[in-house]
């Protein structure tokens, strides 16, 4: 599975991700693949606080394999499954220290104008990166 993504990033979880059953609680999933997506953008070049087109999720999915419990890290692979003019479909894994896949899910940004929020193109470098971690 390891081989499916193009770029990983170890996530640490905390006491409070934990719920009643022992376990990090399925919402916290979507923070986790909201993180890692946010984080490449981020180091893609994305200007989250002054650049003129940015991200809103219109679509998240999440599949949960096996659980995972406090003080555990996993680790989260991003590729893109899909890349249209103005959309993204991120696809994210998760996984275990030993392997054991936790989770699969994606989440699709659409890209707007951060005034107008209409759809504009993906940005020109960002289209580039994105290009790097897409799968046939």
């Amino acid at each position: 599975m390891r081989e499916d993504y193009g770029y990983w990033q170890r996530i640490p979880t905390r006491w409070s991700d934990n719920d009643v059953y022992g376990h990090v609680n399925n919402v916290v999933h979507y923070a986790f693949m909201d993180t890692l997506i946010n984080t490449w953008l981020i180091e893609s070049g994305l200007d989250i606080h002054h650049g003129s087109a940015i991200g809103l999720c219109v679509e998240s999915h999440c599949n949960y394999r096996s659980s995972l419990s406090f003080p555990d890290a996993m680790d989260a692979g991003l590729r893109i499954g899909h890349l249209g003019r103005s959309s993204v479909r991120y696809e994210v894994g998760f996984l275990a220290a030993d392997g054991t896949v936790i989770a699969e899910g994606h989440f699709v940004h659409v890209f707007v104008d951060r005034t107008t929020r209409k759809p504009v193109e993906v940005p020109t470098g960002l289209r580039g990166a994105m290009a790097g971690l897409l799968v046939a």
